[in-house]
Formats: C-alpha cells, sequence, structure tokens
C-alpha cells in the first residue's frame, strides 16, 4: 500500500510504502475491541476500599442486655445496618488486569493501523524536526498539512524540541512509535508519523519479527 509523503510545509513530495502486512491486512474488530478493553482495565488502579465491621474504630462494648428491654438484640454499635457501622461487601482493593497474548496484541495493532490507512488518515512526513521548542510552528505545520481533529504524532524516537512544541496544543499528543497502542489509535483522528517511524513499527509488527520480543507498551 501507498501512502503520499509531505514536507512540513503541507506539499506532498512524492509517495511512501506501508508495509502490506501491516497496513492492509483483514481487520478483527473483535480483537482490537478485546485489546482495547484490556489496555483501559490495565490502567485501573484498583485501590478503592470500604470498612467492614470488623475494621471501624468503636462498637467494642454490647449496647444493652440482651434480653428485657424490649428492643432487638444487638450486639455492636458497628453493625452494618447502624449508623456509622461497617459496609457489607464493600469493594476491596484488587487488581484488574486482563492477559492477552501476543499475537492477539500484534493483530489489535495491525488492524488498527489498517483501518486508519483505509480510512486515509495517515499523514506520513518526509521528516520532522525542530531547531526548538516552538508551539506556533507546531500549529502552523498541523494547519499546513490540513489537520483540523484530534492528530497522534508517532516519533521514532525522543525528540524533545518537538514534543514540547505540541504539548501546548489541546488536541495533538507526541508518542514514540515503539509505544504504540490500540487506544491511542482509536481514540485520534488522524496519525502523522515521519516515515522512519514506519521502521520502528516494522520491528517488531512485521511478520518477519513474529518470534522477537515485544517492546514495553505503555499500558503494562
Amino acid at each position: 500500500m501507498q501512502a503520499p509523503l509531505m514536507n512540513m510545509q503541507g506539499q506532498e513530495i512524492g509517495t511512501v510504502e506501508l508495509p502490506d502486512d501491516i497496513f492492509n491486512i483483514e481487520v478483527n474488530e473483535a480483537v482490537m475491541h478485546q485489546a482495547l478493553v484490556r489496555q483501559l482495565a490495565n490502567k485501573r488502579l484498583g485501590t478503592h476500599k470500604t470498612k467492614t465491621r470488623g475494621e471501624v474504630r468503636g462498637g467494642g462494648r454490647k449496647p444493652w442486655r440482651q434480653k428485657g428491654t424490649g428492643r432487638a438484640r444487638q450486639g455492636s454499635i458497628r453493625a452494618p445496618q447502624w449508623r456509622g457501622g461497617g459496609t457489607v461487601f464493600g469493594p476491596r482493593p484488587r487488581s484488574y488486569a486482563k492477559r492477552m497474548p501476543r499475537k492477539m496484541r500484534r493483530l489489535a495493532l495491525r488492524s488498527a493501523l489498517t483501518v486508519k490507512a483505509q480510512a486515509q488518515e495517515i499523514i506520513v512526513l518526509d521528516e520532522l524536526s525542530m531547531e526548538a521548542p516552538r508551539t506556533k510552528a507546531m500549529a502552523a505545520m498541523m494547519d499546513a498539512l490540513g489537520v483540523e481533529r484530534k492528530a497522534l504524532i508517532l516519533l521514532p524516537e525522543s525528540n524533545e524540541n518537538v514534543e514540547l512544541s505540541a504539548r501546548n496544543l489541546p488536541n495533538v499528543k507526541t508518542l514514540r512509535a515503539n509505544y504504540l497502542n490500540v487506544r491511542d489509535l482509536l481514540g485520534y483522528n488522524v496519525i502523522v508519523m515521519p516515515r522512519q517511524s514506519i521502521d520502528v513499527i516494522a520491528s517488531f509488527l512485521s511478520e518477519d519479527t513474529a518470534s522477537e520480543p515485544e517492546p514495553v507498551a505503555e499500558e503494562e
């Protein structure tokens, strides 16, 4: 699959080849959904907690004697039916983490990239560099490229000037290509990346690298 190659001024200067085994496969929506649910679940902290009657302070003395008062039997003022008492079956600290085979995670990424490529929502730049952090220059580049909605910039490596330039733009996010994830791919309308990022993506998503270790994902 071929895509137009643009420069930072928004001019088309050629074409670039996108690997078919990554950007042009049969889309598997079920695996994409599973990968997205997994990523959102793994982000949850699971630290919420309420106290049971054994953890609430006080209530060690029996409020009144067992018989002869005409009232119901009570053993503690920290029982669940009392105000200030413990909670029954309340939330406890737990892990929401879900597991997913590596092949399925990579298939989800390929499917998401294919969806973006088929919708022509991938913009490939010949290079992306800035001499100094300038938000105004980044905004001008986005306008020149015709980006009017949320954009994800995939960088082949850390680039402080580009990252700082995009940080104050509300609808733009920078991400290193080896931290690629389904949530960001589906959550942003346009993917902008220099062509060096294609090699980084191919290094762990290409079929030729199926047996190689996967880079650390952002949600892990």
